[in-house]
């Protein structure tokens, strides 16, 4: 079987940005934001540091997302549209591609959580008690949605078709109800979603997130990749597979560098993330940091430093 995953493993290690809109925007300002981006200056940093991919956030729980989608915005409804006029992950994508740094994408299984028009047209409903954010010490409470996974899927394969081979993987948070949602042998299901995914790119890489777990697991036979989100701990990487039912995904970690997803400074000194990061990739493994980004699409100095002692650590590693 393919090894979809070669070139992901080669990589190593790579940057992870959690670039996001505020669900109290409006439309003129996510533009404004947004268009204020400095895709060459981010490209720079990260050509210098040596990371070897970026994962990019489309959208999240605002409602606000990074590229034009008329999928969405038939569904949606909302005027003017939510999705930026420009499409910054095309741009991002080619720039990067350009420098031979491949691009993945980040997105939710579910509505964006935070825009309550959006939550409704697509039928879309919070497993567990209490509704959104609500969650883990509640009761489970979750439902197929197979209408709203059919439009959701529609939405992503709009976008996969306008990227395709820009976007070599995808990254899809908040996959908490898999047996409910996902685990069916009919449509829709974890198939038609990957299906979805890769439609502009058969072969990009597929994570589905199932939450914090350590070990990191494989959490369906759809994945390449495992999602690998680690909150403080981290943990030992045993080799470069995990294994569920007979199938295997590269193992991934994904952690945070700063003192929580996207914000605060370095919680760790550049000799451990980087001693961590050789652990990894020695053992077949990627390793993906996220770190805080600016309005204007920068990474801070504290976080540059500590990703270019990863990049030339590794570098040593791989010439020694």
């Amino acid at each position: 079987m393919t090894d979809r995953t070669a070139w992901f493993a080669a990589c190593g290690w790579g940057v992870f940005c959690h670039y996001l809109g505020d669900a109290k925007q409006d439309t003129t300002a996510w533009n404004a934001q947004v268009d204020r981006f400095d895709v060459d200056a981010l490209v720079r940093q990260l050509e210098v540091v040596g990371a070897r991919f970026l994962c990019l956030t489309i959208g999240q729980n605002s409602g606000h997302f990074l590229g034009p989608n008329a999928t969405y915005d038939d569904l949606v409804g909302v005027r003017p549209s939510k999705c930026s006029r420009r499409d910054l992950v095309a741009e991002v994508g080619t720039a990067l591609a350009a420098r031979g740094i491949p691009l993945l994408a980040y997105l939710p299984s579910g509505a964006p959580a935070a825009d309550p028009v959006a939550v409704e047209r697509l039928g879309w409903e919070w497993g567990f008690e209490g509704g959104w954010p609500h969650a883990w010490e509640t009761r489970r409470t979750g439902k197929r949605l197979a209408e709203f996974q059919v439009k959701w899927e529609a939405v992503i394969r709009e976008w996969s078709l306008r990227w395709g081979g820009l976007v070599r993987g995808w990254w899809i948070d908040g996959c908490y109800f898999a047996d409910e949602m996902y685990r069916h042998a009919d449509a829709p299901n974890f198939g038609s979603f990957a299906a979805a995914l890769r439609a502009g790119n058969p072969d990009g890489i597929v994570a589905f997130n199932p939450g914090v777990k350590v070990p990191v697991v494989c959490h369906s036979e759809e994945e390449d990749y495992v999602a690998g989100e680690i909150a403080q701990a981290l943990p030992e990487c045993t080799g470069p597979w995990v294994e569920l039912h007979g199938h295997r995904a590269r193992t991934h970690i994904l952690s945070y560098l700063g003192e929580s997803w996207g914000r605060g400074e370095p919680r760790f000194p550049p000799d451990l993330v980087a001693g961590y990061s050789r652990h990894v990739t020695a053992k077949g493994g990627v390793i993906s940091w996220d770190v805080p980004i600016s309005a204007s699409g920068l990474i801070p100095e504290a976080f540059l430093r500590h990703l270019e002692h990863i990049g030339r650590r590794l570098r040593e590693t791989a010439g020694s």
